[in-house]
C-alpha cells in the first residue's frame, strides 16, 4: 500500500521534520510506503557535499542545511517536489541506491512522456535531462533503508530564480523549468500523471488531501 498526501506549500523546515517522524514511523511499520507532494517557498537547501567545498547560492537566496546527498537545491513557486517515505529493497530492482535513484528518474522521465516531453538521464549527474537542460533533481537519505527527500520538479518556476543557482556542482543556468523550455505544464496535470507511475512500483495508492 502506498499512502499519497498531497499538502499544498509547506515550509521547508516544517517537512523536514514530517519527513523525519514519517521515517521513523515506517522503520518501526506504523504506516505503509507514503509519498509527500508539496511545494516550497523559496529556499536553498545545502547539502554536505556544498557545505564541505564551501559553495553558496546568490546573496539573495534563503538558505538551509540539509543532510541528503548532493550540493545545492533549489525550491520555490512553480516547482512539484515529492518526498517518498518507503522502504526498499523488497521489490525486484531495489538493490542499491543508484537502482532507487534510477526507478525514481523513470517515474519522471515516464510522467514527463505523457505530455509529450522527451526526458532522459545524463551522465553528469542523477536527475532528468530535457533538450540538454536539468529540470528534475533527485536528492535522498536512508535510515534502515526507508528513505526520505526525494525529486523536485521544475514546471513553471520564477523567471532566473533557478537558473541563478550552481545546483549540485553545476554551473549556473545548467538547472531551467519546463516553461523555459517551451513547455506549459500545470502542477496538478503533473501530479495526477505522476501517480499511476508511482502506483504500479509501490502498490495501491490512497490520498490524503
Amino acid at each position: 500500500m502506498l499512502d499519497v498526501r498531497i499538502l499544498g506549500e509547506v515550509a521547508y523546515e516544517e517537512a523536514q521534520t514530517l519527513m523525519k517522524d514519517l521515517q521513523q514511523q515506517r522503520i518501526e511499520g506504523i504506516i505503509p510506503d507514503t509519498l509527500l507532494i508539496l511545494s516550497h517557498p523559496e529556499v536553498v537547501t545545502v547539502g554536505p557535499r556544498a557545505r564541505n567545498d564551501g559553495i553558496q547560492p546568490p546573496a539573495d537566496y534563503p538558505t538551509v542545511a540539509v543532510d541528503r546527498g548532493g550540493g545545492l537545491t533549489w525550491h520555490g513557486p512553480g516547482q512539484v517536489v515529492g518526498y517518498p517515505v518507503v522502504k526498499w529493497g523488497e521489490r525486484e530492482g531495489e538493490a542499491s541506491v543508484a537502482d532507487v535513484i534510477h526507478i525514481i528518474e523513470g517515474w519522471l522521465i515516464e510522467t514527463l512522456a505523457t505530455f509529450g516531453v522527451v526526458g532522459v538521464r545524463d551522465e553528469r549527474m542523477q536527475g532528468v535531462w530535457v533538450n540538454g537542460r536539468k529540470v528534475c533533481s533527485i536528492g535522498l537519505s536512508f535510515l534502515r533503508w526507508v528513505s526520505r527527500h526525494g525529486f523536485s520538479v521544475n514546471l513553471n518556476t520564477p523567471v532566473g530564480r533557478v537558473e541563478g543557482v550552481a545546483g549540485c556542482g553545476l554551473a549556473a543556468d545548467t538547472t531551467t523549468s519546463l516553461r523555459a523550455l517551451g513547455h506549459d505544464i500545470h502542477s496538478e496535470d503533473f501530479v495526477q500523471a505522476l501517480l499511476p507511475v508511482v502506483h504500479r512500483t509501490l502498490g495501491t495508492t490512497s490520498e490524503n488531501r
